[in-house]
């Protein structure tokens, strides 16, 4: 029984290891292509490991277009972004979970099936609203629109999570005289560090790989994000971008998510897994 086991766990930890290497080779191909020079990106056979690195294609890259500007820019989208999300879809998460109301499971449900609607579906619309508004070529149609609570996965994360966490909890603070938003934020938000964890990596994530919505509502170059500086740092589709240096920039841009991924992996990975623990 105890050879049995640790067989499975070896060919467990085998197919761990496989597939780890399947998801990565590409990412190690980028950085090889970004420490190469010109002559050597096509050479045959290819040179998995430059010699010598040219690690300096990375500092020639990023000065070659304003992407300190870029950089800044796209923070900025980012941080609003994530408060707004944070705040918006948390509250409506716990009117969810929290809250009986006339037509609270229906309107529940019509909230989730706007997930089967594609992006698409809405981009027209919503482009002429903000237009209506004289907002095109700003940063608020990149942030405002996370103030309507927007996200219905995060919504539906988050009201799963409060589902979770007994309702006891909300008794004894209501006999101690807290309203419902002291018991919100004093008890309700400890609670759920690791969904709030997990929607932020999620909202970090949409935000700064977002690629559209910046090409759609930005048309001052002065606030083109960091995915819109490397679209034109390419050459848009008019020109050969120069490889190595395109993937420099694609290893710089690629960094931050993947850094923030493993410092809140736990945490990441609990907010996802406790949602299914209980059901409304």
């Amino acid at each position: 029984m105890r050879l049995h086991k640790t067989v499975a766990n070896i060919l467990v930890y085998v197919l761990i290891t496989v597939v780890a290497v399947i998801v990565l080779i590409p990412f190690f191909w980028m950085i090889s292509t970004a420490l190469k020079a010109d002559a050597d990106i096509f050479a045959w056979p290819p040179e998995l490991i430059p010699e010598p690195a040219h690690w300096e294609n990375f500092s020639k890259a990023w000065n070659a277009m304003p992407f300190n500007k870029y950089l800044a820019n796209t923070v900025f989208i980012v941080i609003l972004g994530m408060i707004a999300e944070l705040a918006s879809e948390t509250l409506v998460a716990y009117g969810f979970a929290r809250f009986n109301f006339p037509g609270r499971d229906i309107i529940f449900f019509v909230l989730l099936s706007t997930m089967m609607l594609p992006f698409h579906v809405t981009l027209i619309p919503t482009y002429i609203i903000w237009n209506k508004l004289g907002l095109v070529g700003e940063f608020d149609p990149l942030i405002l629109r996370a103030w309507t609570a927007w996200g219905p996965f995060y919504i539906f994360l988050l009201r799963q999570f409060f589902l979770t966490i007994p309702t006891e909890l909300d008794d004894a603070a209501e006999i101690d005289g807290a309203s419902p938003l002291d018991t919100f934020y004093r008890i309700m938000l400890p609670q759920i560090k690791p969904a709030l964890l997990a929607v932020a990596v999620f909202a970090f994530k949409g935000y700064w790989n977002d690629f559209l919505g910046p090409l759609i509502y930005l048309t001052d170059m002065n606030k083109y994000t960091m995915t819109l500086g490397m679209y034109f740092f390419m050459g848009g589709v008019n020109e050969a971008p120069q490889w190595n240096y395109l993937m420099a920039i694609s290893v710089i841009i690629a960094l931050p998510t993947i850094a923030l991924f493993f410092l809140a992996q736990r945490y990441f990975i609990e907010g996802i897994t406790f949602t299914g623990l209980k059901e409304g």
